[in-house]
């Protein structure tokens, strides 16, 4: 369900980075790329390289800390799993 819903958000902000970099004269293609592949860190990126800096490096500290914190549950599930057996 999560996997899913991740590659939904990663298809919107694809197509909003398209959308949007045509205004600011950057590379449609690139942005969304980019934005399919990276998904928020790409979005927040892209704010903080088009003067929406604020909200741009609010999203991309929000980003890193939600991607380590799926890390580290990861690595502790791993561990606690091989402690285990």
């Amino acid at each position: 369900m999560e996997f899913s819903f991740n590659w939904i958000v990663n298809i919107l902000i694809a197509i909003y980075l398209v959308v949007d970099s045509k205004k600011h004269g950057k590379s449609p293609i690139l942005w969304g790329i980019m934005g399919f592949i990276f998904g928020l860190i790409a979005l927040s990126i892209y704010l903080i390289r088009t003067g929406r800096k604020t909200l741009g490096w609010i999203l991309l500290v929000v980003s890193v800390l939600i991607y380590l914190l799926v890390f580290f549950v990861i690595i502790a599930a791993f561990l606690f799993y091989v402690s285990a057996s």
